[in-house]
């Protein structure tokens, strides 16, 4: 039973002992651990930027040894910036648990220290084993404790601020999960999404559309796999196909992936990027819909459902499909994260035909949602076998009946990706394989030897799979929830196909790209339900049920802590630390600011006429997609000019940017075709400072001022 508020409970000398040795212990061993990691530039680098770890060994009385290049951190400097944080912080959390609980100060400082500060001991539980498995001489178990350091940290973090937040706001218990309730009802619960969750969906939007739009006004979004696709809607719309000229031909020799073609209607009456990714940033978002319907409905708590919304939207795995780690912040996929967890939320409630209409969009998205389909239709005969046994009625549906829709969307899975990947694709690119066959050539260099490895040579199989990687994806994926999707396992493992893939995949060992989107509607699933299991298993596991309702609160808000705190060390956004870290590449004032090469474009911005043929290259590639033809100017081959190095015959204007991420050109003297053949190429006026290069072509060997060179506004 949780205390009254009114009432404060009697003072402990023992517990009160305990908590202030949990106070100024605890700090001992997070030192413990920071110490070895803050030693080493590789693993500081994990958490911070090389001038700030520079700083901290300072400010923390740290020397390097020039000799052994190592660094050594004294224990008590550290130590004393901890202590007084411990301390600062139990005070503060004692405090507002007397005022909020009416506790007695000295009872609060009990509660508090007792059952947060042990959180403190984690990373000191970390370093003794990495002590001890140095000692024993296992290097991969040190190298693996050391890749998943701040994954410790994170859940430490977690515990620590879910107790807290816990003993402040204890919540009624939460009730059994609703797989008890009749079918009917539960089809027919309706649930009304309150302000509180309206208003975070509303931040993550509006906090990750500016950032994805000041990206783009400071040409830091890249043409490759992101503004080309508002190529193809300018392309479709003007009459040219669906393409952009840095495919094959039609994009369907990519992927069949279309969904994005469904934004035509705006498009048409906003023709810019920037409806893009708001589009897609404000579909990620409305995920956390469907996610705090099945979350309120299985667990009985709105509280838990509001812990679900949070967790959603602070998971940095979902951040990464709205800005990469390369910072391609617009791609279709992403769309299908939404569209499965509104389709589960209707299969729940038992809604056919809406979730069939959403599956299909799914595919839509790309064809990697097939991939979620067919082990989903297996859950869904399964459950609906099992829905079967526990109904007490004379007459039921035959055994084949009950299974069939399930089976059968399995089997439309199967067939739908095999058609895809073997017909409908190579038909589009002319015969040729999928490209992404080179993602997986340790199995093979043909899609036929790579689908033939992974079923059948296990030994290659679990060689590729049992790795350190393998591991910290699984925690990268589960830990930011809680690890609450393991309490759901029937659920979590209609993604485990998938994830095997992704392990598989050489570019993709980490969610930090766009490889992992069909699996995170599945996690998040998973986590919506596994809250609602907690009081199940704690009354199967537990015969005094006294702390039941205090363990399901803390549960609840461990999920939305577990989110935050990992996105601390790994989100690109305002919670993560390196959006803060002035040294850091990703630092906001760095990224989101438009910087000088932004201002000296604007002096060029109107120069080229929209009936130009123009190559450019990647990062100013998206500001001429309009114009007649917009050509890619890289060091890849492309089919628009039958895989010859240089640009096309029709080429009117090369744009170089020499201070893109990537830019190799700094001087006309290093454009091939200006250097080797000048006669056809005129270099035009630098008014920009030296940050852009724009050639024009010469027509009949004219010189572009007898022709009237257009004069760069600025």
């Amino acid at each position: 039973m949780n205390p009254s508020p009114s009432s404060s409970p009697a003072f402990d000398s023992r517990r009160f002992t305990y908590a202030v040795l949990c106070v100024l212990l605890g700090p001992g061993a997070v030192t413990l651990a920071l110490q070895t990691i803050f030693s080493s530039q590789d693993l500081a680098t994990m958490y911070v930027s090389v001038p700030l770890w520079e700083s901290l060994l300072t400010s923390w009385s740290g020397t390097l040894d020039p000799a052994t290049q190592t660094v050594s951190i004294p224990f008590f400097p550290l130590m004393g910036y901890l202590l007084l944080t411990s301390a600062l912080t139990w005070l503060g959390g004692s405090f507002l648990l007397s005022r909020f609980q009416k506790h007695g100060f000295a009872s609060a400082l009990t509660d508090w220290g007792c059952l947060g500060f042990r959180w403190w001991f984690l990373p000191g539980v970390w370093e003794l084993l990495r002590i001890t498995l140095f000692l024993v001489g296992w290097e991969s178990g040190v190298g693996l404790l050391l890749a998943t350091s701040p994954f410790w940290f994170a859940v430490m973090l977690a515990g620590w601020l879910a107790t807290l937040v816990t003993l402040l706001f204890p919540v009624p218990e939460i009730e059994p999960a609703p797989a008890e309730l009749p079918v009917d009802l539960l089809a027919n619960q309706k649930t009304r999404i309150p302000v509180s969750a309206w208003l975070m969906i509303g931040v993550f939007a509006l906090v990750f559309t500016t950032m994805n739009w000041r990206l783009y006004q400071g040409l830091l979004i890249p043409h490759g796999d992101s503004a080309m696709y508002e190529e193809h809607l300018w392309n479709v719309l003007h009459g040219k196909g669906f393409r952009s000229y840095l495919d094959q031909g039609l994009f369907w020799g990519e992927h069949i992936q279309f969904i994005h073609l469904l934004l035509s209607p705006l498009y048409f009456i906003w023709p810019s990027h920037l409806l893009l990714e708001l589009s897609e940033t404000v579909a990620l978002a409305s995920g956390a819909i469907p996610l705090y319907r099945m979350a309120t409905r299985h667990s009985g708590s709105k509280t838990a459902g509001k812990a679900m919304v949070a967790a959603y939207l602070c998971y940095f795995p979902l951040q990464f499909l709205d800005i990469a780690i390369d910072l391609k912040t617009f791609r279709p996929i992403s769309f299908g994260v939404p569209l499965m967890l509104f389709a589960l939320d209707a299969l729940e409630r038992k809604r056919w035909k809406s979730a069939t209409v959403l599956l299909l969009l799914c595919l839509a998205a790309k064809e990697d949602y097939a991939i979620i389909l067919g082990p989903l239709g297996l859950w869904i005969a399964w459950r609906a076998f099992q829905e079967r046994k526990q109904q007490q009625q004379d007459k039921q549906p035959g055994l084949l009946k009950t299974v069939a829709p399930g089976i059968g969307l399995s089997v439309f899975a199967v067939v739908y990706l095999a058609l895809v990947v073997k017909v409908l694709i190579p038909w589009f690119r002319s015969g040729t394989q999928v490209h992404y066959v080179g993602y997986f050539q340790k199995f093979g260099n043909s899609l036929g030897e790579v689908v033939s490895n992974i079923l059948f040579n296990p030994g290659l199989l679990l060689g590729e799979l049992i790795q350190p990687d393998t591991f910290i994806y699984a925690l990268a994926l589960l830990v930011p929830l809680g690890l609450l999707p393991l309490l759901s396992p029937g659920r979590l493992m209609v993604g485990l196909p998938i994830f095997g893939l992704l392990c598989l995949n050489e570019l993709a060992h980490d969610p930090r790209h766009h490889f992992h989107a069909p699996i995170v509607p599945i996690v998040c699933w998973a986590a919506a339900y596994g809250i609602g299991n907690v009081p199940v298993l704690l009354r199967r596991w537990k015969k005094q049920t006294a702390s039941l309702s205090q363990t399901q609160t803390w549960a609840t808000h461990f999920l939305w802590c577990s989110s935050l705190a990992t996105g601390l060390f790994f989100s690109l956004g305002p919670a993560g630390l390196v959006f803060w870290d002035s040294g850091s590449s990703w630092y906001w004032g760095r990224l989101y600011v438009p910087g000088e090469r932004a201002r000296q474009f604007e002096k060029i911005a109107n120069l080229i006429p929209p009936d130009s043929r123009v190559a450019s290259t990647d990062f100013v590639h998206p500001r001429y997609t309009h114009h007649e033809r917009s050509y890619d100017y890289s060091n890849y081959r492309r089919k628009v000019n039958d895989y010859e190095a240089g640009v096309p015959e029709d080429t009117d204007y090369i744009v170089i940017d020499t201070q893109h991420p990537y830019s190799e050109i700094k001087t006309p003297d290093q454009i091939p075709e200006y250097h080797d053949h000048p006669e056809q190429w005129e270099l035009l006026p630098d008014e920009t400072d030296g940050y852009f290069i724009v050639l024009k072509r010469k027509h009949d060997g004219k010189s572009a001022a007898n022709e009237g060179t257009p004069t760069p506004q600025k």
